[in-house]
């Protein structure tokens, strides 16, 4: 019985599946958060530098920025996104239990989910009590 494998080469059976036929997403996208962070980290720190040790009345003023509301907000999002991944890549190979596994990617999800919101909730409420 042949398939359709026989007629095609050996790049076109694996281009762009990986041995989960999902490709290379999960790799390019920590890739991409990563570089992402490093802007966002150094537009995000110093405002936060400017306020160390400030009370909620000093910091106030420095959050009615849009912008520094914006930075704040994505560095949270893609901070927990990149840690997703992270945290994905960690269970996928070192975690052979199926009903282990599968709990610890849900949970990975719903934290990451949850302290990202959570975050953002709090950037959110900062910038509009200003």
């Amino acid at each position: 019985m042949a398939t359709n494998s026989h007629y095609r080469t050996d790049r076109q059976c694996v281009e762009g599946l990986g041995t989960a036929h999902e490709g290379v997403g999960h790799w390019w996208g920590q890739r991409v958060t990563a570089i992402a962070l490093v802007p966002l980290t150094l537009l995000f720190v110093f405002p936060l530098a400017r306020n160390l040790g400030s009370d909620w009345e000093a910091v106030r003023p420095s959050y009615a920025n849009p912008f520094n509301v914006i930075v704040a907000a994505l560095l949270l999002i893609v901070a927990f996104r990149h840690l997703q991944y992270g945290i994905l890549v960690v269970v996928e190979d070192y975690i052979h239990h199926k009903p282990l596994k599968t709990g610890l990617l849900l949970a990975n999800i719903a934290v990451c989910w949850v302290l990202g919101l959570t975050g953002v909730y709090a950037v959110a409420r900062l910038a509009f009590s200003a």
